[in-house]
């Protein structure tokens, strides 16, 4: 391990990026009453900052716990008085001034700490001097509501401290920890063991999501071929989880490697090289699989289409030929109610009351009408006949 450096109070030092912490009001007297009528009451202190996001604080000396300060403030002071220690500082949804305290007392560079307050930001690593700055995109399964649920983990990496800082419910650092400290072999190697440690749990919470995904993919091409219509639907959202997962794996590759490619040059022990290399061998198979899956997903939406097309174009054939069979039906009406319409009009123009209608005192008047009906009648039905109506 490095050895460790001196580091100023803080309150010596201040960057132009940090806002200026408010001035405290004059001391009041013990009544209350501050001898001037044109002073106002002191507000109340406030609270300790650190208490609601400090997940927890430890102070470690050759992989073993020597210390767990209460507070940010103990944990500095504390490490102040190690010459060969260790902290690691876990928050949870920190607030300003707690990142704000941290990057005073570790020296923190003022763009990784605005990335760290900021959030949602890609996976990446870059290097600040001593300092190491990463961004991992953890996720997780949820059964319940077959979703994959993606949180945010940045971490500082210094020569004698690590700090994360978690954004959302994953990853879940405590088995980090507890494993760990029961190999202190590992963990007495330094920041970087601790690094690594956090790395492969991120990896390794990738195994529970693939296999879900997977499981939800085997449900969505069952539910293709049988005609669910909400299969588009969940094909549209299981494509967008993995468009996610695909920007928190994908990026973890070239890290792994950028790492790996530093060994030489930071002396990293051989153990830990070992270890890079193990998650980097697990990530690149995520990320592999991650890739399947889009393809998987685009190929069954393709098929999911192709289908829905045919069924449409089944109702739609359905529907024509039940428009042909209703417009045979109509032609035949029509045709029948033709013919009779021949008698009925003859009979209607000689059922006319007129006084001068010449054929109704001829004697062959009836019969005449009799035929004339009778032609009309079979000559229209021949005409329908051979125009397929009848």
């Amino acid at each position: 391990m490095a050895e460790r450096r001196a580091r100023p109070v803080p309150s010596a030092k201040r960057h132009g990026w940090r806002r200026t912490a408010p001035a405290k009001p004059a001391s009041t007297s013990g009544n209350g009453d501050s001898g001037s009528p044109e002073a106002t009451p002191a507000p109340p202190s406030p609270a300790p900052v650190e208490a609601a996001s400090v997940v927890q604080a430890a102070l470690y000396r050759d992989g073993v716990r020597v210390a767990t300060p209460a507070s940010l403030a103990d944990t500095f002071r504390e490490l102040r008085e190690q010459h060969d220690g260790m902290a690691w500082i876990g928050l949870a949804r920190p607030t300003e001034a707690e990142l704000l305290t941290l990057a005073a007392e570790f020296d923190l560079h003022e763009l990784a700490v605005e990335d760290a307050m900021e959030a949602h930001q890609r996976p990446k690593l870059e290097r600040y001097g001593e300092t190491l700055f990463v961004v991992l995109r953890a996720a997780r399964y949820l059964d319940a509501t077959e979703e994959v649920d993606f949180g945010e983990l940045h971490v500082f990496v210094g020569p004698d401290f690590v700090i994360t800082v978690r954004h959302g419910a994953a990853p879940d650092l405590t088995g980090v920890r507890r494993r760990m400290e029961e190999s202190p072999e590992l963990l007495k190697l330094g920041p970087e063991a601790v690094l690594y440690a956090i790395l492969d749990a991120v990896v390794d919470g990738y195994a529970p999501v693939v296999a879900g995904v997977q499981n939800d993919i085997d449900e969505i091409e069952t539910e293709v071929f049988s005609g669910d219509p909400e299969a588009s639907r969940r094909i549209y959202e299981l494509s967008r989880e993995m468009v996610e997962f695909q920007r928190a794996t994908r990026p973890l590759v070239a890290m792994l490697h950028s790492l790996m490619a530093g060994f030489a040059k930071y002396r990293t022990d051989e153990e830990l090289q070992r270890y890079l290399r193990d998650v980097a061998d697990h990530v690149t198979h995520t990320s592999e699989r991650v890739d399947g899956f889009r393809q998987a997903l685009t190929d069954i939406l393709t098929v999911n289409s192709t289908l829905v097309t045919q069924q449409q174009n089944a109702e739609m054939r359905a529907l024509a030929e039940a428009g042909f069979e209703q417009n045979e039906e109509i032609k035949k009406i029509s045709s029948w109610a033709a013919i009779l319409f021949a008698p009925t009009l003859v009979g209607t123009i000689y059922g006319m009351n007129f006084d001068e209608m010449p054929e109704l005192d001829w004697a062959f008047g009836y019969p005449f009408a009799i035929l004339l009906m009778a032609v009309v009648c079979v000559s229209l039905y021949f005409i329908f006949k051979r125009r397929d109506w009848l």
